[in-house]
C-alpha cells in the first residue's frame, strides 16, 4: 500500500511538473517570436547566418560595444537644484 501511494505521489508530481514546464516554454517561445517585431529591431544584435560562431561572437561583441559607447555619448540630464 505504501508503494502504491508513493508511485501515485510521484506520478502526479511528474504531471505538474511537466504542465509547468510546458506553460514556461510556451511563454519563452512566444517571448522570441515577439523579439523579432520592429519595436524591438534595434534592441537585439543582428548577425550574418552564414557566419561561423566566433565570427557571430565577435559581431555581437562590436554591436554591445558601439551600443555602450553611443549611450556614454549621450548627454546626462542635469540634476535639478532644490
Amino acid at each position: 500500500m505504501r508503494a502504491i501511494f508513493g508511485i501515485v505521489s510521484l506520478l502526479i508530481v511528474l504531471a505538474v511538473v511537466g504542465l509547468l514546464s510546458k506553460k514556461q516554454l510556451g511563454s519563452v517561445s512566444s517571448t522570441l517570436s515577439h523579439a523579432s517585431t520592429p519595436e524591438t529591431a534595434g534592441i537585439l544584435p543582428t548577425v550574418s547566418p552564414d557566419a561561423t560562431p566566433q565570427v557571430q561572437s565577435q559581431q555581437i561583441q562590436q554591436q554591445v560595444q558601439q551600443k555602450v559607447d553611443a549611450s556614454m555619448q549621450q548627454a546626462q540630464p542635469k540634476p535639478a537644484d532644490d
